[in-house]
Parts: C-alpha cells; structure tokens; sequence
C-alpha cells in the first residue's frame, strides 16, 4: 500500500521552490502582502490548469471542499476568489515568465540528446505566431479588428522534445518578423520560419552570427540564379540552385549567395520552395526539417486544447499574462515528470489521468503502469519475531 503523497503534491515536488521565490524577490511580489503568497497564486492557477477550472468561484469551491488536504499541498493561506483576482490584477507577471523560463531550461537540458534528425547534431527551433481572439469589450488595451480583442503568441520551439524556448506575448497586430530582433540567435542552430518572417536584413543577421535559417518564398519573390545543382527528380525535388537576391533593396540587405530549394510533397499535392543559407545539407534533407515546422503548430493546437489560455480569469494585461505564463509553467512541468520518471505515453494522455486522480494518494508510475512501487512498511518493535534467529 502506498503510504507517500498525492499527486498534486508530487507534481509540485518537482518545482524548484527556491528559484521560485528568487524570482519572487526580483520583483516584489509580496511587498505589503499579509497572508496569500505568490507560491498560493501560483498553486491556485496550477490547480486550475490541471482540472480545467473556468472560474475563480470553481477554484475557490473545489479547493475549499479540500480543505483538509491543502497543507500538505502546499497552501498557507486561505483560499478566497477575491484574493486570487487581486493577485492576478495586480502582481507582476514577470515573476511567473522568470519561472517558466527557469523550467524551460530544466526542460531543455533533460530534452537535449533527444535528435530531431538524426544526421544533425545541432538544435532545431521551428518560429511561429498563434492568436488568441478576445473579447473587444472586456479586453480593450489589445484591440485586433474593429470588433475583436486578441493576444499574439510568438514561439521559437525547440523540436527536441517540442519546448519553447522564447515565448513573447504581444497585442494581436504585431507583426512576427519584428520578433527576430528579440532573438538572441545561437550559433549552428537552424531555425524554421513561414513566409511572414521573410526580412532580408534579419535574415543576414542570421547568417552573420553563424545561425542557419530555412524559410518558405514568397511567390513574388526576386532572384537571380548563380548554379543549379545535380537531383533526382524521383525524389520529389524540382530544383536545387544557388542564387543571389536580385531585388534593389534585398539585394543590399543580403549581399551574399543563398540556396533555392524547389520540392513536390505528393502528401499534400503541393510545390513548395524554401529559400535556406545552409549549403552542406542534401536537398532532402532541407525539405524533411522544414515539414518539423509543423510541430509548433500542434504545440499551439496542444495548448489551446488542453491548459486554460482561451477564456481567461482577468481581464488586465498583467492577468492575462500570468495565466499565459503558469500555463506554459504547468505544460513544461508534466513534460519534465514525464521525462525523468520515463512515462512512455502522450503529454495528452498523461495530462488527462492527472486530470482525474490529481488527489489520489498513489504514486504517479502507478496511474499510468500496471506495476505497483513496492513500499517497505516499518518494522513494529512492540512484538517479538518469531522466526528471528
């Protein structure tokens, strides 16, 4: 019989708690704070990721008809609905972003030798955007359209194991090409972008800090070719050419030699061409990581589906954004137990049973294996053995 701690209470076990309160005291967060703690914020909004609470009342009801359980869960105050919204109105979001990203890179280093492709040795980001629509009359600092509010996630996912590693949440309009400056690049790394990205003068920045990049052409797109490599069109492959931009402008911003890469997906029917600065990798090879771009989309499809950043708790900026950030939080979280515990079933799947048996008092291995941890019960002393020698 398991004799140990709930699930809640060993999931949050793996939070470094004193990182945690470092980013806490960055920002004052519990300057003039008497009792709720940023760690009860933060574990209230957990909770409500995990168990898919809609409301601050459904956070407060749940965790009251818990009452018993809740300091061992962590929870030193009471838990009260208007606490929790004021805590969200009005502690700084920084405080969860800093803490995210300290469980991003815990992530990423569990991650690292986790090979996209095998034949590359060097890490894979895939960069995209997702909206997120609002209401216009509720959140009116982010307006999108005439008629409608939104929030714009920007991502730089590290395909080994599928963790963002740059997250930057901006008001619905703000163009993603803009975010590369916010980018450190990192060289040898290759990074996969869509056409929405395409800046030629970003782009060489890129290339001048030893980064490689592959991004889709637009269909306007202005080349001049310099030499067409030798393909297989059996393979798929339309054309493999060095080029040279050849636009007024573009060609100042990119003075250097690029790779045009022309390739037929019969999956989708579809001709696509990818403009790349990598010239060592075979042409196929080109075309196999750019179609890894599509695991940033099912991150967004994930995380939209599965933790709570389409209705939010808060209508302010600072609200909105504390419930983005814990979400990624308790995204990188599960993907972090899953890890080190060797759990060999979907981020889904794990995410669901957690869902039902959160304050169950069995071991974690135990909801998703037939096996039973075996646990040593103490020896009484108070009775002689018998078969004691």
């Amino acid at each position: 019989m398991y004799s140990g701690k709930i699930i809640f209470a060993q999931l949050i076990s793996f939070l470094p708690i004193k990182a945690f309160r470092r980013c806490v005291k960055r920002y004052r967060g519990e300057q003039k704070v008497k009792s709720f703690s940023c760690w009860d914020q933060f574990l209230c909004m957990a909770f409500a990721q995990l168990t898919y609470r809609e409301s601050f009342r459904d956070i407060e009801s749940c965790l009251r008809g818990l009452q018993h359980k809740l300091y061992h869960l962590g929870f030193r105050s009471k838990i009260s609905r208007s606490t929790l919204a004021d805590a969200n109105q009005s502690r700084d979001w920084r405080i969860y972003a800093d803490f995210a990203q300290i469980l991003i890179h815990q992530a990423r280093h569990l991650y690292h030798d986790d090979a996209f492709i095998l034949e590359l040795h060097d890490t894979v980001y895939a960069f995209d955007s997702t909206t997120i629509d609002l209401c216009l009359a509720l959140f009116p600092w982010t307006i999108f359209r005439k008629n409608k509010s939104a929030v714009k996630l920007h991502t730089l996912l590290d395909l080994s194991g599928s963790i963002p590693s740059f997250i930057w949440i901006t008001h619905g309009k703000y163009p993603d090409v803009k975010i590369l400056d916010q980018l450190i690049p990192e060289p040898g790394a290759m990074y996969l972008m869509d056409r929405g990205s395409i800046d030629f003068k970003r782009l060489f920045a890129l290339n001048q800090a030893k980064a490689f990049f592959i991004v889709r052409a637009k269909t306007n797109f202005q080349f001049r070719r310099v030499y067409s490599h030798p393909i297989d069109k059996v393979t798929g492959l339309k054309c493999d050419q060095t080029i040279r931009v050849s636009g007024f402008y573009t060609a100042k911003d990119y003075p250097e030699k690029l790779r045009r890469i022309k390739f037929y997906d019969r999956e989708t029917d579809k001709t696509l061409t990818f403009i790349t600065n990598n010239s060592s990798l075979p042409a196929l090879t080109i075309g196999q990581l750019y179609k890894g771009r599509w695991k940033v989309e099912l991150f967004f499809k994930w995380i939209k589906q599965h933790l709570r950043i389409k209705s939010f708790l808060g209508t302010s900026e600072n609200a909105v954004k504390t419930q983005i950030w814990i979400a990624i939080s308790i995204y990188v979280l599960i993907a972090i137990v899953k890890k080190l515990l060797k759990i060999d079933i979907p981020l889904y799947t794990f995410l669901q049973i957690l869902s039902v048996t959160l304050f169950e008092k069995v071991h974690i291995l135990q909801l998703v294996t037939e096996t039973e941890p075996k646990t040593e019960l103490p020896k009484s002393h108070n009775q002689l053995n018998l078969f004691d020698l």
